[in-house]
């Protein structure tokens, strides 16, 4: 879709009070990361046809998952996570055992009380991320979203982040334990874990799209490639109207002008 400034301002897909935006009527991410990039897809809507298309079946393959949405990643969950990589942390012992995890207690309470907080939000993380591969195995996937899941998968073959993804929600990490993960989270695994919740954030955009599209019973349009230009819509109205009048649209070279009325439009002609 190709779209100027003044089009996109006038049909509000964003405004400086939300209340009053498409963007945030149709945004259902939970995350800080999830509506960032919500917002991205907003701003760059594609115009090739083939793109289109593979996001289109992205939202299809949600559509059919909708209500098995791993519930474990919050925001919350993310800012600890990115509050530890940001931490000036005392280095953590590379070899973790009973004497230097306890020493590490000992002698950096206020380090340690930072880590045995984070941890436990790294394992919901990646317990998460483990629900989501398995949420989509088997199933005949859109090549974007099986190459970021692929992604999913491969972080979760380390030895770590498997041990972290298993993990029983309900059992206590050891001194001992919350020393050995914070070591390869903070070292070995940082730059991995960080692409993984920029991945997750891609993930949840595409989901909140696809919560919008049931939630308000919107359709995917078709597209039909041909010289001439039609549009063509049935039940036509603005979803930020609360008792809109619908009405059908069709636009082609021998139906191309359009006349606005309202408040807002002025008696706009398009």
């Amino acid at each position: 879709m190709q779209i100027d400034k003044i089009t996109f301002n006038d049909i509000s897909i964003f405004h400086p009070e939300e209340e009053y935006s498409i963007f945030n009527k149709l945004n259902f991410t939970k995350t800080i990361g999830g509506k960032e990039w919500l917002r991205r897809f907003f701003m760059e809507p594609h115009s090739d046809l083939k793109r289109i298309h593979g996001i289109q079946s992205i939202l299809k393959t949600f559509l059919e998952h909708i209500n098995d949405w791993p519930l474990e990643i919050t925001n919350g969950t993310i800012i600890v996570m990115e509050k530890f990589f940001d931490y000036n942390l005392d280095p953590v012992p590379e070899n973790a055992n009973s004497f230097n995890s306890f020493s590490y207690k000992v002698l950096h309470s206020a380090d340690y009380s930072m880590v045995k907080y984070s941890v436990s939000h790294f394992a919901d993380f990646y317990r998460g991320l483990y629900k989501l591969v398995n949420l989509f195995n088997g199933v005949d996937l859109p090549a974007n979203l099986h190459f970021y899941l692929d992604r999913m998968l491969g972080a979760l073959k380390e030895e770590p982040l498997m041990r972290l993804a298993y993990r029983d929600p309900a059992k206590t990490f050891t001194v001992n334990e919350n020393i050995y993960y914070a070591y390869y989270l903070r070292v070995k695994y940082r730059l991995l874990t960080q692409e993984m919740i920029d991945v997750f954030g891609r993930l949840e955009a595409w989901y909140s799209m696809a919560i919008a599209i049931k939630t308000y019973n919107l359709q995917f349009p078709t597209f039909k490639e041909q010289d001439q230009p039609f549009i063509k819509a049935e039940g036509f109205y603005h979803i930020l109207l609360q008792h809109p009048v619908a009405y059908d649209l069709v636009m082609d070279p021998s139906q191309n002008f359009i006349f606005l009325t309202g408040p807002i439009w002025l008696g706009r002609v398009r």
